[in-house]
């Protein structure tokens, strides 16, 4: 074994195939950092260019590509709250109000540390684990992943112990969303309502930077201010304190890396899920966590990035050992092996032990370059914290109405980022957990799937088996916790005995709801109840199959709200408090904004809408001068030309203006 990893590295140390290496990590940190492409879409757009490359040379730079995407796509979460990729989509809930606070070097330097020592911890465990796990993965069937499920949705729901009953409701209401769509066992259309779109159910993409991304944005444009509400210079200093950070949070370290790694090991699972999980788990076990996560603790960001690179490690076993794709990127590198004449199996643990070790080596190479490259350039990126937001605001909305155009490359992506705007706007400032929503979302098609055939092969007895069982008893203590807290008077002094830890930091700022906003919270409650009561009815007719995870869900919403009401009526749940937002009129006027630049998509076409709306938003909203205006737009919209249109060759939303004047979008090379 020995002799094959050295083998193994004296393959890769080929100059030639050190520059593909190069190359390959420098794409995936540009990929990671621009959101909706990710590595699954970056991995297929690169692939036709490896079949020139010798095997070896074809898998490093692939596999280079893939090992650094969860390291850039921290840059954009912690900067403007936008996951850059939605593996990332845990790292904003912390990142994010640390560069508010004036830490984005310190968030950098923690995430980009805790990235790389993730990375060589899963590729450490890929060099020894592959013959120790097998009997493991191969005894892992469909209630065991079933119940991991669960537990993940579990332990992100009982981070709201503030609010668990909004915890489950947004759980709730992710699970449904993700049953839209197709029903794959009996074909039943599921709440489409004859629109073509819906049939694929809706995508993650739009719906994840809806929820999380634009709510920041409004809030940003609305305040007529900078990120950071403190104008110093980032230093060397701050990314350094965020290393010592992770230093000192070593075990925790260790401890995200072995979940990451074991977690993408399993097939099916996903880099959407491995991060919830891993952050849940630390807000749980963390002295203070729970009182601090989300409101800018360092922890939350070390806990998401050091299981989202070491997942890449796990995933790649059962690819290599199996040929079982951990994750759907890792179908795409399999269909590369395939492509070159590698058979994933057996022989790539004896007769092919070189090429496994050369993707090892792969993948430290990568973790480490990508690391120092990321420190290198995070200083640049952590300077637009201070940028004002009339410049910085309709940027990012252009490159979120492209990323989120990724999704399914229709113009309905764009409605759909639109409504989860609004939509998680609206939960940000009532206090609703926006992290259950979309985790369920992401997890609503393998939970029906897993529940399904579980159902089918063991009837109800798949509750009995030993890690299922223990699973549930799990399940049952975090969520009963909370509510025992309320009444029993020595665990509330237990609990709240956390928030004395000297890791727990302060609370965003938040106040007291005022009517109108205690009148829009009880009418989001009446419309939860109105739509479980339609959802139960309306799914009343389906089959079977089609009808037992809407009709579950319908039914445990019911009963949490009836839940809330009860315990309301008892005094036993918090008054409202809001977190503090900008004034109505000024948010208002933020929608507004996205609305136009939505409607002038279908109007004159995506690229022209763009360089129209940054350049009114400037002069209008930022008070810019129309010659700085222009001077910024020209850059971004050529860059922004080139990688989609000449590059990735992305497919443009057709518009009005081009339907009317077919030669004009010919002459426009299809651009509206």
């Amino acid at each position: 074994m020995l002799e094959a990893a050295i083998s193994a590295l004296s393959i890769i140390s080929d100059p030639e195939r050190l520059m593909f290496v190069g190359l390959g990590t420098v794409l995936g940190l540009i990929i990671g950092v621009i959101p909706g492409i990710g590595g699954l879409v970056g991995l297929a757009l690169l692939l036709p260019f490896t079949f020139a490359m010798d095997p070896y040379t074809a898998l490093a730079f692939l596999v280079g590509v893939q090992a650094v995407t969860t390291t850039s796509d921290t840059i954009p979460a912690v900067m403007f709250g936008v996951p850059g990729t939605t593996g990332s989509a845990a790292t904003v809930l912390d990142g994010y109000p640390m560069a508010k606070k004036g830490e984005a070097g310190r968030a950098y330097g923690a995430a980009f540390t805790a990235s790389v020592c993730g990375g060589l911890f899963g590729a450490l465990v890929l060099a020894i684990s592959i013959p120790v796990i097998r009997p493991f993965i191969m005894a892992v069937g469909t209630p065991e992943l079933l119940a991991i499920c669960l537990l993940g949705l579990t332990l992100v729901v009982s981070l709201s112990h503030r609010a668990l009953f909004k915890g489950l409701i947004a759980a709730c209401l992710g699970l449904l969303f993700a049953t839209i769509g197709d029903e794959p066992q009996t074909g039943e259309m599921r709440w489409t309502f004859d629109n073509f779109y819906l049939w694929d159910g809706l995508s993650l993409v739009p719906v994840a930077l809806g929820l999380f991304a634009v709510p920041e944005m409004i809030d940003l444009g609305a305040s007529k201010r900078s990120i950071s509400r403190k104008s110093e210079k980032m230093s060397p200093w701050d990314q350094l304190k965020g290393m010592r950070d992770v230093a000192d949070n070593w075990w925790l370290v260790i401890r995200c890396s072995s979940i990451g790694t074991l977690l993408g090991a399993i097939p099916g699972l996903g880099a959407n899920v491995i991060d919830w999980i891993s952050y849940g788990y630390a807000a749980r076990v963390l002295p203070g966590a729970r009182e601090s996560f989300g409101k800018g603790d360092v922890r939350g960001v070390i806990a998401s990035e050091s299981a989202n690179n070491a997942k890449e490690g796990g995933a790649l076993v059962p690819t290599l050992a199996f040929g079982v794709p951990g994750s759907a990127s890792m179908a795409i590198l399999l269909g590369a092996f395939l492509i070159h004449g590698i058979a994933p199996g057996p022989k790539m643990l004896g007769d092919q032990l070189d090429v496994t070790y050369t993707l090892i080596w792969t993948v430290a190479i990568a973790n480490i370059l990508g690391a120092g490259i990321c420190f290198a350039m995070a200083g640049h990126f952590a300077k637009l914290a201070t940028v004002r937001s009339g410049l910085l605001v309709p940027l990012v909305f252009g490159i979120m109405i492209i990323g989120a155009y990724q999704g399914a490359k229709d113009y309905a992506d764009l409605i759909v980022l639109l409504s989860f705007g609004i939509l998680g706007w609206g939960m940000k400032r009532l206090n609703w957990p926006r992290p259950p929503l979309i985790l369920a979302f992401v997890l609503g098609g393998l939970v029906e799937n897993y529940l399904f055939i579980s159902q089918l092969r063991y009837s109800y007895e798949w509750m009995l088996m030993p890690l299922p069982l223990i699973t549930l008893l799990l399940i049952s203590f975090l969520l009963a916790r909370p509510l025992v807290v309320r009444f029993l008077p020595s665990w509330k002094a237990v609990n709240s005995s956390d928030t004395k830890d000297g890791n727990a930091q302060k609370h965003v700022r938040t106040g007291h709801a005022t009517g109108g906003e205690m009148l829009a919270d009880i009418l989001f409650w009446a419309g939860v109840v109105a739509l479980m009561i339609y959802v139960f009815i309306s799914s009343s007719s389906w089959q079977g199959p089609a009808r037992m995870l809407p009709q579950a869900i319908a039914i445990a919403g019911l009963v949490t709200a009836l839940g809330f009401a009860v315990f309301s009526y008892m005094g036993k749940i918090p008054k409202l408090n809001t977190e503090a937002s900008e004034p109505m009129r000024a948010v208002s006027l933020q929608v507004a904004w996205l609305i136009a630049l939505v409607i002038g998509v279908k109007l004159i076409g995506m690229l022209p809408a763009i360089g129209l709306f940054i350049l009114l938003y400037m002069i209008i909203e930022g008070k810019t001068k129309p010659l700085t205006a222009v001077t910024i737009l020209l850059p971004f919209l050529g860059g922004v030309w080139f990688l989609f249109h000449e590059l990735l060759h992305v497919p443009w939303p057709q518009s009005m203006l081009g339907d009317s004047f077919l030669e004009l979008r010919r002459l426009s090379g299809r651009l509206i």
